[in-house]
């Protein structure tokens, strides 16, 4: 793979490679207050705050080019923007055959303040420690003690259901905005960006935008 630029995200681009859940898509939806290429859902509430721009970001565990992203697209883009912008990861699954254990630990992290620690952990064990089969309770165990969880608690808040159902929401929500690769971004609620318009500059150029317009009004 190849490192990101301001001009491509390398690897991670639909338009030399991602994980696709159906065709590519290049989506240029013309609007006169932003610059770049997005889709603005217009079915989809906004949830922008002056001055900060909420970014989803859709991504599966098992998806290389979303191990990429994170490695090097969400730290660019914080060194880009600071605490202009922040992002939040929501798992769509995109490569067959996976169980959602993965999607489960990291929903039951974020419920508990780590989720962040967890899903670096959960993309280096895949991708890196190559464990990317059945991550089973001695497994987990390693994982949420490395993540500063109590393992007994962690264990009693996933039989709870409750993190299979945050990420089931989170999988029906990509697909009513019609995702078809991972990653994808969603800004503030209803400006979609994915697909071939997963560039490094294109998505510089869209969320500089909308800071831009902030501070006009």
């Amino acid at each position: 793979m190849t490192g990101f630029s301001l001009v491509r995200w390398g690897a991670m681009a639909a338009v030399v490679g991602a994980c696709l859940f159906g065709g590519l898509r290049t989506i240029d939806v013309a609007r006169a207050e932003l610059k770049g290429k997005y889709e603005l859902l217009k079915d989809e509430p906004s949830t922008h705050q002056k001055g900060k721009v909420k970014i989803v970001e859709f991504a599966d565990f098992y998806c290389p080019h979303c191990h990429h992203f994170e490695e090097t697209g969400v730290p660019l883009l914080v060194k880009e923007f600071g605490n202009k912008i922040e992002i939040t990861m929501v798992g769509f699954p995109v490569i067959r055959g996976k169980l959602p254990t993965a999607f489960d630990m990291y929903e039951q992290a974020k419920s508990m303040g780590k989720g962040h620690e967890m899903k670096a952990v959960l993309f280096r064990t895949i991708h890196k420690d190559k464990i990317d089969g059945v991550l089973d309770r001695s497994i987990r165990a390693l994982l949420i003690k490395e993540v500063g969880l109590d393992v007994a608690a962690f264990e009693a808040g996933l039989e709870s259901g409750k993190p299979a159902k945050a990420f089931e929401d989170g999988r029906r929500w990509g697909e009513r905005v019609k995702l078809t690769s991972t990653p994808s971004l969603l800004l503030d609620g209803n400006i979609k960006v994915d697909g071939a318009n997963m560039t490094a500059e294109n998505v510089i150029t869209v969320i500089r935008s909308i800071l831009e317009q902030d501070a006009k009004k």
